[in-house]
């Protein structure tokens, strides 16, 4: 049995819950301290490709990555690399699958913290910067991590837009759900099966963490 499927969607889920865990914080407490009207049109978008069928979020990206397109040709051009068509390209799908996750796990928790705290961090004389990570971060740390392992979760069974944009390889870009898909065309189901049951395995540990931390939040 060739393990290079989990070990592909392991990397590639850790690396793009990474990316994200980063841009899902900052992004999330910009808005959450904009007008109304400004936060939530922004909401909107961001928050738009939790909604978009993953085929969809993946068509998009291969118009702008693509090696005939504005960002892939460039790319192309500059360092011979295609955008596409690599291990590497799904994380650029699984990220943007992924990131409303963190941003509105990330923004719950941030809206649940007291401002006043803040305010009286200032007052002090304390820095934005360590206020925020020694004040707010803390604080809000529980719900944050949750939303990173939910993330891990999601990114850990990417499909669609990860077939579009990434392919499958055997060796190359498979992934455990594109080898289960792949596995079940071929008519291999007991070998679909056993990645099934590795897929369920994993997700049953995500879950399990993610409601150890929502209990620990409860206590809180």
């Amino acid at each position: 049995m060739d393990l290079f499927p989990l070990y592909n969607s392991l990397r590639i889920a850790f690396i793009s819950t990474a990316v994200i865990f980063v841009i899902g914080i900052a992004a999330a407490w910009y808005v959450m301290r904009l007008p109304r009207a400004v936060k939530g049109i922004l909401d909107c978008i961001l928050t738009l490709p939790l909604v978009l069928p993953p085929t969809v979020v993946g068509y998009l990206l291969l118009r702008l990555l693509g090696p005939r397109r504005p960002v892939g040709a460039w790319f192309l051009s500059v360092f011979d690399t295609k955008l596409t068509m690599n291990w590497w390209s799904a994380i650029f799908s699984t990220s943007v699958v992924i990131f409303p996750l963190m941003y509105r796990t990330a923004r719950g928790a941030f809206e649940s913290f007291d401002l006043t705290l803040s305010d009286a961090g200032k007052t002090l004389g304390l820095g934005n910067a360590y206020i925020f990570f020694r004040v707010v971060m803390p604080f809000c740390s529980t719900g944050i991590i949750a939303g990173a392992v939910l993330s891990f979760a999601r990114a850990l069974g990417e499909y669609g837009a990860t077939t579009m944009i990434a392919g499958y390889t055997p060796g190359k870009t498979a992934t455990i759900s594109t080898t289960v898909y792949q596995l079940w065309r071929t008519n291999n189901d007991a070998l679909a099966f056993r990645w099934v049951l590795i897929n369920i395995a994993i997700s049953a540990v995500v879950l399990l963490v993610i409601n150890c931390f929502e209990t620990k939040r409860k206590r809180a």
